[in-house]
């Protein structure tokens, strides 16, 4: 098995667009970018909201650019998901990374030093701090319709309607959050500028119904998560729990991929020291250069498919050429 994943990896690579695989390996690119860091202050909440955005080469896209958001998981900064960001921007989106004061690397470091202190970690991981983030996204869309109307850097390039969500971890309980799920006592946010949404290792809620929870989650998305996928935090989390929710999810353009033997931290989208600050398994290790080109093809093709309507991008959907071995690939119409 070992020996044909190796194999896998040789011939997907060997196959893949040059910028895609440099990206999935950390390598410089070819594609000329342009990445601005901001710190952007929420007057009502008196809110420092730090981000990373990632601007299209405007000689190349001429636009109107696409914009997606990503939202990193606890710990994290606007640095989490550079790999998805990377392969997202070469294909025409706007990408702006939010970091959520509160439940950033900043929050992690006052309350332990390892990532393995689980009963540390938890007392971030809390409804308040969810509900900041829904805020944080909130204000965030609505900078950029502002900034798009006062042609502010290059937004007058943007398409502020219609954004994609995306987030790992924490930031996929703050995309399906704002895509409309249900919590006990909260009846949840359904935004109506967010038209498309990823969620990188979901996982089922705790208590209740998942069902109820997610009824109301009617717009495109696609889950993501990995066999390894397991609890980092430690409220009972599995693969199979996270492998759940898209059996929970309504119909109507979802779908779900799961990677084999990929774990929680491959789905940061981030490489080197930033991927290893819980432990992991070689396997895993040897196969996130593949896994993190798989996830970007893919990804890029539902934010083509979902969020410009690509027909080229929706058939490759049908059946993505890029699952390995043992992969798993589901869509729910």
């Amino acid at each position: 098995m070992l020996n044909t994943r190796r194999h896998f990896l040789a011939k997907f690579l060997s196959a893949t667009p040059l910028s895609l695989s440099l990206q999935a390996m950390g390598q410089v690119q070819a594609v000329r970018r342009s990445v601005v860091d901001q710190n952007w202050v929420d007057p009502t909440r008196q809110r420092n909201v730090s981000v990373r955005i990632r601007w299209p080469d405007e000689n190349r896209l001429t636009g109107p650019w696409p914009v997606v958001i990503f939202s990193h998981g606890l710990g994290g900064t606007r640095e989490g998901g550079s790999v998805w960001g990377e392969a997202w921007v070469d294909a025409g989106f706007v990408v702006v990374h939010v970091q959520h004061t509160g439940s950033d690397f900043n929050a992690v470091r006052g309350v332990t030093r390892t990532f393995t202190d689980q009963r540390a970690l938890r007392t971030l991981a809390s409804p308040e701090q969810l509900m900041a983030r829904l805020l944080d996204v909130s204000f965030v869309l609505n900078e950029i319709e502002k900034r798009h109307s006062a042609k502010q850097d290059l937004w007058h390039l943007a398409r502020p309607a219609q954004v994609g969500l995306a987030g790992h971890s924490f930031g996929a309980h703050t995309t399906m959050g704002m895509a409309g799920q249900r919590y006990p006592g909260f009846e949840g946010i359904s935004e109506p500028r967010l038209a498309s949404f990823i969620a990188f290792s979901p996982t089922v809620p705790m208590v209740g119904s998942a069902q109820r929870a997610f009824e109301r989650l009617t717009r495109p998305l696609l889950s993501i998560t990995g066999t390894r996928d397991s609890d980092v935090v430690g409220v009972g989390a599995t693969p199979e729990k996270r492998k759940a929710v898209f059996a929970a999810l309504p119909s109507g353009d979802k779908a779900h991929l799961v990677l084999m033997d990929a774990d929680h931290m491959t789905f940061a989208g981030q490489v080197g020291s930033a991927a290893e600050i819980v432990p992991r398994e070689s396997i895993t290790r040897e196969l996130q250069a593949a896994h993190h080109a798989s996830v970007a093809a893919i990804t890029t093709d539902w934010w083509r498919a979902t969020l410009q309507g690509d027909l080229q991008a929706r058939s490759s959907l049908e059946a993505p050429k890029t699952l390995g071995v043992g992969d798993l690939w589901q869509v729910k119409k």
